[in-house]
């Protein structure tokens, strides 16, 4: 660790390394994971987001939440757009405010707008600053800041969309995983049986799919008697959905535990035969962590494509498949299903392949990354 201050230093020091992240689990997560290695190492963490975030910074390793205005750049409306930077400049007031309070030794970002209102100001108050990036597109919010941040940390190289400037700077480290995460990462797969049951988990990432709960319940039922029998269904669907899609379940006669948000995901992504989601990175590196196979289905008319990025390496890998939305009818659907369902050997291969593609070292290298970060900075202003 070059340059990581030893174990008296951090007695005497509580200023904590303040992490920024917001708009999604799948920004919120990786810095979950990064704050718990980062505990383990003696540092204090603290966490800085948005309102939007709180069902799932609920449980985030962090001695303080600290939640500033902010808002997503949409559109090209000018009230709108007015409206945007103004939440933003009142999150970039409030982030200097907290920053000087909290006295951060580093601040890193996770991406999302979150993101930019404790970046700006940090940088304004010369504290260390970084961003990682989880996919293999650079996300908007990211690609500003990392026009004037230290430094970046990347999962994957090449990594699309990023300046010269951001490679120059950048280093490879993956995206870290938490801890209820790679729990599972040595428990083997279990490959469906002749006769045995089938689990199919399906979820959307942290905010749910709308589309999943329309094609899955109109796909299943055109299964084979005997296949539907045995198959059982773990589906993430969002609040508004869960009536009608436990409705269409029930009439088809297909078992299902439906639920918007599962806090214990890790263990039921280690239990399934198969999974069918959307690419996030977070989710993309977590079904890698644990090894198991999966349908991918990217977010369709994304502005970066990084969830097809994402979906499509892994499957470069063999460690899944990834099917356009715009393609996935039902019936193309329940076809692609029992096809995997027919041959648990390809299952266990995508298992196996999905398991070598993680980078499972990832929180390790991105503590050294932050801890490099703060001791470079502070030397040089020394």
């Amino acid at each position: 660790m070059t340059g990581a201050p030893d174990t008296e230093d951090k007695l005497h020091d509580d200023r904590p390394f303040l992490l920024a992240a917001g708009g999604t689990g799948g920004h919120l997560f990786p810095a979950a994971a990064l704050a718990e290695e980062l505990k383990t190492r003696g540092y204090p963490v603290e966490l800085a987001t948005d309102l939007r975030t709180e069902k799932y910074a609920i449980d985030f390793p962090a001695r303080a939440i600290h939640q500033l205005p902010s808002a997503t750049v949409r559109g090209r409306n000018p009230f709108s757009l007015a409206k945007t930077f103004a939440t933003l400049g009142m999150g970039y007031v409030g982030g200097l405010a907290m920053l000087r309070r909290v006295k951060p030794r580093a601040v890193i970002g996770f991406g999302g707008y979150p993101t930019l209102p404790p970046v700006i100001a940090a940088r304004t108050l010369g504290i260390p600053t970084a961003v990682h990036e989880q996919n293999a597109v650079m996300g908007r919010a990211n690609r500003l800041l990392s026009k004037i941040t230290s430094r970046v940390a990347l999962t994957v190289s090449p990594t699309k969309k990023m300046s010269e400037d951001a490679v120059a700077k950048s280093t490879v480290t993956g995206t870290p995983v938490r801890s209820a995460v790679l729990a599972y990462r040595d428990q083997p797969y279990d490959p469906p049986t002749a006769d045995g049951r089938l689990l199919l988990l399906i979820f959307g990432g942290s905010q749910g799919a709308h589309f999943f709960s329309e094609v899955f319940p109109a796909a299943l039922p055109l299964l084979p008697d005997a296949m539907r029998d045995r198959l059982t269904i773990v589906q993430q669907t969002r609040e508004e959905d869960l009536d009608a899609t436990r409705a269409a379940y029930e009439e088809a006669g297909i078992a299902a535990h439906l639920a918007p948000f599962f806090r214990d995901l890790p263990e039921r992504i280690a239990n399934a035969h198969l999974i069918c989601s959307r690419s996030g990175a977070s989710t993309v590196n977590e079904m890698m962590a644990i090894g198991r196979p999966a349908i991918f289905v990217p977010l369709p008319h994304a502005l970066d494509n990084d969830q097809l990025e994402n979906a499509t390496r892994l499957a470069e890998k063999g460690g899944g498949w990834c099917l356009p939305q715009s393609e996935l009818t039902p019936e193309r659907l329940a076809a692609e299903l029992k096809s995997l369902f027919d041959d648990p050997d390809r299952l266990a291969a995508a298992a196996a392949k999905a398991h070598e593609a993680a980078t499972v070292d990832a929180v390790a290298r991105l503590a050294d990354f932050a801890e490099a970060l703060a001791a470079a900075e502070s030397h040089a202003s020394a």
